[in-house]
């Protein structure tokens, strides 16, 4: 309830700078996902439903309660569970199970009890995804007895071993996605120590025959408060090649979804660097005469790189690129840090994007593109050609190595817990990246699945 609460309050905050915004990631959950998490929510059917109907009643475990005469249920096996789209409404869960029932005086029976159930997944006043279910049916039918009886009359005894309207009330945890991991798409997921991202829904999902649609907004948190995003240029929609994807689910984010990130970090001081530099004041002096009269001793010279505008990603087919627009200060750090020349540098890098679980992995590669220009100086005029000798080789390996280093650990994607994404592949268009995935429940320790 507490993490209810707390998310209740962010999304409070939150709220007016979401109003103003449109999405700008989202995914398609394809039949296969769904046939999918079908069949992965089979057994958990099958426990939960062990559970509600062999639970012992209270008489049983009173100690002078006599021998119970009703009758005792011995086996549950789920033998069918599927899930199946209602284009513009909602989803149809059908459960098929086999119960054997022990009926007094011993007599063995197996019944089948068939639930069918309209599914509606909405988003609450809180934010979150939530699943309903309506028009449930269920029925309970013999389906055979191991031994001849004159009198075939299962209804009423078995009737009193079944309690289908508590079944009916709670039929949604008979999926492997009951609200907790749905409420769970809008934690806050860690990018670095000071930064949080945060995945929230504008509406509930579209359903459709190509699956169940679902746009999304990001939000990036600093010190648990949302910093303010750019507004995207223009409003994202899921692209036709999501749709037509034969994978269990497929991802979609937008060009300003990833400069945004990089908005982020920089706002919240992860890219502030210091970069080591093997120049010393003297060995500058040689090239700058000035530089001499201002240190009388041999420095190291540090270089501090600052945003002077953010950085911005570009997709185009094929490849994705970071334009980085820098004020680099040289200077020196002892006993406090003494700039005494800035360089402006704008430089492309190329960036490199991969999935590992339910993580985008971000690293900038080779530098595409550099050029270094006087933004201030202590020291008098320093020729472009001069200050490419002194600092480009250092500014071209450093700077590209500090954002590997806070994008090291990569990003959250969308995700539910315990769902890995696998088979995947990342796919760059103009304007967005694709990333087409299966899905994969984790194994606990042991070979079983978490299910709950």
């Amino acid at each position: 309830m507490g993490k209810i609460c707390t998310l209740g309050i962010v999304l409070s905050l939150l709220a007016p700078a979401l109003a103003t915004r449109s999405p700008d990631c989202g995914g398609i959950l394809s039949p296969s996902g769904l046939s999918y998490l079908a069949e992965v929510s089979k057994q958990h059917a099958e426990t939960i439903l062990a559970q509600d109907l062999m639970a012992p009643q209270v008489s049983d475990l009173l100690l002078d309660s006599p021998k119970p005469t009703r009758s005792q249920i011995d086996s549950v096996k789920v033998v069918d569970l599927s899930l199946s789209l209602i284009p513009d409404a909602g989803l149809r869960l059908s459960i098929n199970t086999d119960i054997g029932i022990t009926v007094s005086p011993s007599i063995p029976k197996v019944v089948r009890l068939s639930i069918l159930a309209d599914l509606h997944v909405e988003r609450n006043p809180e934010g979150n995804l939530e699943l309903t279910a309506s028009a449930c049916k269920p029925t309970v039918e013999e389906m055979q007895s191991t031994e001849e009886t004159e009198s075939k009359s299962p209804s009423l005894e078995v009737d009193k071993e079944i309690d289908v309207n508590k079944i009916c009330s709670e039929v949604s945890r008979l999926l492997v996605l009951p609200n907790e991991r749905l409420a769970s798409l809008t934690a806050r997921f860690p990018v670095t120590p000071s930064c949080q991202v945060q995945y929230l829904p504008l509406a509930a999902p579209v359903i459709s025959e190509q699956g169940i649609t679902l746009s999304l907004v990001t939000a990036f948190l600093a010190a648990g408060a949302a910093l303010p995003l750019p507004v995207s240029p223009a409003p994202f929609g899921m692209p036709e090649a999501a749709r037509a994807a034969a994978s269990h689910l497929t991802l979609a984010l937008s060009e300003h979804y990833y400069s945004s990130l990089f908005f982020a970090l920089e706002k919240a001081g992860a890219f502030n660097a210091s970069v080591p530099s093997p120049l010393t004041t003297a060995a500058m002096a040689q090239k700058i005469s000035q530089i001499g009269s201002l240190f009388q001793e041999d420095l190291p010279v540090m270089l501090r790189a600052t945003f002077r505008s953010s950085p911005r990603v570009v997709l185009e087919e094929g490849k994705a690129a970071l334009k980085l627009f820098l004020t680099v200060h040289a200077g020196v750090g002892a006993p406090a840090f003494q700039n005494f020349l800035s360089v402006s540098v704008d430089m492309s890098a190329g960036l490199l994007l991969s999935v590992t679980d339910v993580k985008m992995m971000i690293s900038a590669a080779a530098i595409e593109d550099i050029e270094l220009s006087l933004a201030a100086s202590d020291v008098g005029p320093v020729p472009a050609a001069l200050l490419e000798e002194l600092f480009l080789s250092t500014i071209r390996e450093e700077i590209p190595a500090q954002m590997n280093a806070v994008l090291s650990e990569g990003i959250y994607l969308p995700h539910v817990p315990n769902f890995v994404y696998t088979d995947v592949n990342v796919i760059i268009h103009k304007d967005y990246v694709l990333i087409p995935c299966n899905l994969k429940l984790q194994p606990k320790t042991g070979g079983q699945v978490i299910v709950a």
